[in-house]
């Protein structure tokens, strides 16, 4: 089942309606990450930028109508422009004249105006632009959404065209992303088949079909990495960027693991479902009431998926940091219990050595992993009480006023080298906010003889 049919399943929010309609209806996508600077200028008044930037790759892929010099009476540098019709669902099919305009005095930058501040007031660091080309009579027409970083439209948007953590900015067409999916549907489709047609097909789910542990999922995906990088251990000294090696496994590796599984356990389940485990003949009129009367369990199905994906990515960051802070022979303990039955991810060296009253256990603290935070960062306040607290996470789309509140109760941020001073996101300028680099460079490591001779 395709990424846009689970939706109509799983999630029925407008938003993922929208998006799946443009998916069924444009010739050709851009999706861009939005920079700081793409949605400042509909938030602050007074801003330099008017608009989105558009990069020239895609401004001149024949995505957008052709730019044309501007007819001007003074002289200077040429202005190329074009206008062209946008149409804006989630504000009740509001409709611009949108203008791209290049100033070629400014080297290649180039930017669309025209568009309605509503769409990206409100929007978190590295949300998206979703624009599709529609054919019309007269021409085309682009209908435009925004896509928050921080809802499940993100997650569908992602899945819809194999966006990964590293995505900027593409013009992608929906036709073959159809096509690469239906192309590995049937690549598994022949072996389902062939596993009903024999009466074998509960064993084939077991052996073929099975969702890993979300450990053992973990560990498939540093398997990979360190195969691709020739490296036997994640330690996080030998590492030049040991939080972006973090987010390529959690986000990256991991997440392309994970979907083909899920792919192929829900192919296999909705095959049960809806055919049995036994051979027999069937037709299409049998298959069809089938599936009628299966649609409440099959709603469930793939709501159940949508569910599995959530819940699975925060462990799964858990386990990525306890093989690095194995890796680096760092000490720590696990989910030690603390006061109000309250478990932090890791005490290091340990809880013991943390509350000791000792002049030494200033240097140990707490490191909590959120892979994604949303409101759930303020639960580590009731971790903390007078001890060191850093938070770790890979989530890009954290606002700034939320990184202030957490430094009001003394909360330190730890993320991916490539996070740090990214345009997309609003990390820089915070104090309370270090690289994992940072984090292991002028945290850990130079506590690590004292802790180790601690813990002997």
């Amino acid at each position: 089942m395709t990424a846009q049919e689970e939706m109509a399943f799983g999630r029925s929010g407008t938003d993922a309606d929208l998006l799946a309609r443009l998916f069924d209806r444009a010739d050709q996508v851009l999706v861009k990450k939005l920079s700081n600077n793409d949605r400042d200028w509909a938030r602050y008044k007074n801003k330099h930028q008017a608009g989105v930037y558009i990069p020239h790759e895609e401004r001149d892929g024949g995505f957008f109508p052709a730019l044309q010099a501007k007819e001007r009476k003074e002289e200077g540098a040429e202005i190329r422009e074009v206008y062209f019709p946008t149409v804006w669902p989630q504000l009740n099919d509001e409709e611009k004249l949108t203008r791209l305009v290049h100033y070629t005095s400014k080297g290649q930058e180039t930017h669309m105006t025209g568009l309605p501040k509503e769409a990206f007031a409100e929007l978190l660091p590295a949300s998206f632009l979703v624009m599709g080309r529609v054919s019309k009579d007269d021409g085309y027409r682009y209908e435009c959404l925004t896509i928050d970083s921080d809802s499940d439209e993100a997650i569908l948007l992602a899945e819809m065209f194999d966006i990964d953590a590293t995505f900027m900015v593409a013009v992608l067409d929906p036709a073959a992303v159809r096509a690469r999916e239906r192309e590995r549907i049937l690549d598994f489709a022949e072996q389902v088949i062939a596993a009903w047609e024999k009466g074998t097909i509960a064993e084939f789910a077991k052996t073929n079909a099975a969702m890993p542990p979300t450990a053992e999922l973990a560990q498939m995906a540093r398997t990979a990495f360190l195969e691709k990088n020739g490296l036997e251990k994640l330690d996080p000294f030998a590492l030049e960027n040991p939080g972006d090696v973090l987010r390529e496994i959690s986000r990256s590796i991991e997440w392309e693991l994970f979907k083909e599984f899920q792919r192929r356990e829900r192919a296999v389940e909705l095959v049960r479902l809806v055919l049995g485990d036994k051979p027999r003949k069937v037709t299409a009129s049998e298959v069809i009431r089938r599936l009628v009367d299966e649609l409440p369990a099959i709603d469930a199905l793939m709501l159940s998926a949508s569910q599995q994906r959530k819940s699975r990515a925060g462990y799964s960051y858990e386990h990525h940091i306890e093989a690095m802070l194995l890796g680096g022979s760092i000490p720590h303990e696990k989910q030690v219990v603390i006061a109000s039955r309250k478990r932090p991810d890791f005490v290091l060296p340990s809880l013991a050595f943390v509350d000791s009253k000792t002049e030494d256990a200033a240097t140990g603290l707490i490191l909590s992993a959120k892979t994604t935070l949303r409101e759930r960062w303020k639960q580590v306040e009731r971790e903390k009480g007078d001890r060191q607290l850093f938070l770790t996470t890979v989530d890009e789309n954290i606002a700034g006023s939320t990184i202030e509140d957490m430094d009001s109760i003394g909360v330190c941020l730890v993320i991916p080298e490539s996070l740090r001073k990214s345009r997309e996101t609003e990390y820089s300028g915070h104090e309370n906010v270090v690289s994992f680099r940072e984090f292991c460079d002028e945290f850990v490591q130079p506590h690590l003889i004292l802790w180790n001779a601690a813990m002997a």
